[in-house]
């Protein structure tokens, strides 16, 4: 068994040990926040598509304010904790592959998050601006970050040694963020037909069960990403799992023949 061999093995089998004695814990709390999600996210829908009525302006598709700001959000918080898992992955004292696969599963369920807002956004721009699709800068932009994580989950997929592709995966986790704070200014740095802010502002543009359902609507959907991101990242365990053993199985194949 050669020096890399070991080293490898043994990273796998410390992530493994470490995350197996969680593993009942973090399946009540997957079950308690994803029921949490569920039941705010059913008040959110009573609140916005029975309690509050159609609006003046924008009749029916008034009530996609409480879809679209919230997986906008959602976005935005996915890919940060993706760069933020991958910083502390390539700082020595925290390097473990737990931090890697937290940035995997925070990007892979971001992305949907990511598609969710550019599919609801084009549904709310139809009546809006009279087109499905225009090269808006904030449209534009969330765009770019749709392809850039895209291409991250796709070097996420390359062959090759774990710790090797972790380490990429980390510093392209960390260069895609940058798109976030450009998608979020985009409409204050440039002219465009999408909306400023709503909330984060002195006085918000809603008010009443409108503002309440949207709130709702952001804390619901956040949950709902971290049960997501949760079970995608046991998933990228019990991958660990399974790769250990077949490593394990494999080495000691090679030392029978060599025996």
């Amino acid at each position: 068994m050669n020096a890399h061999n070991t080293s490898l093995l043994t990273r796998l089998q410390h992530f493994v040990d470490d995350r197996a004695t969680t593993d009942r814990k973090g399946g009540l709390g997957s079950l308690i926040i994803g029921s949490v999600a569920f039941m705010m996210l059913g008040v959110v829908a009573i609140l916005g598509f029975v309690v509050t009525g159609p609006d003046v302006v924008q009749g029916e598709y008034v009530r996609l304010l409480y879809i679209h700001p919230a997986v906008a959000w959602v976005t935005y918080m996915a890919f940060g904790i993706c760069a933020a898992a991958s910083l502390l992955y390539l700082i020595g004292p925290t390097r473990s592959l737990f931090y890697d696969y937290v940035a995997g599963a925070s990007a892979e369920v971001g992305v949907v998050f990511c598609a969710l807002t550019l599919i609801t956004g084009s549904i709310w721009g139809r009546p809006t601006w009279g087109v499905w699709w225009t090269w808006d800068a904030r449209l534009t932009s969330t765009a770019v970050m749709f392809a850039v994580q895209l291409g991250y989950l796709a070097l996420r997929r390359a062959p090759g040694n774990i710790e090797v592709r972790a380490r990429r995966c980390a510093i392209t986790g960390l260069i895609a963020v940058i798109n976030v704070p450009i998608v979020h200014f985009s409409v204050e740095w440039w002219r465009t037909l999408h909306q400023g802010r709503t909330l984060l502002r002195p006085t918000p543009t809603i008010d009443g069960t409108q503002l309440t359902a949207m709130l709702l609507s952001i804390v619901g959907y956040s949950l709902l990403f971290a049960w997501m991101a949760t079970k995608r990242f046991r998933i990228e365990r019990l991958t660990a799992i399974n790769a250990s053993d077949n490593l394990t199985a494999q080495i000691e194949a090679r030392q029978g023949s060599l025996v």
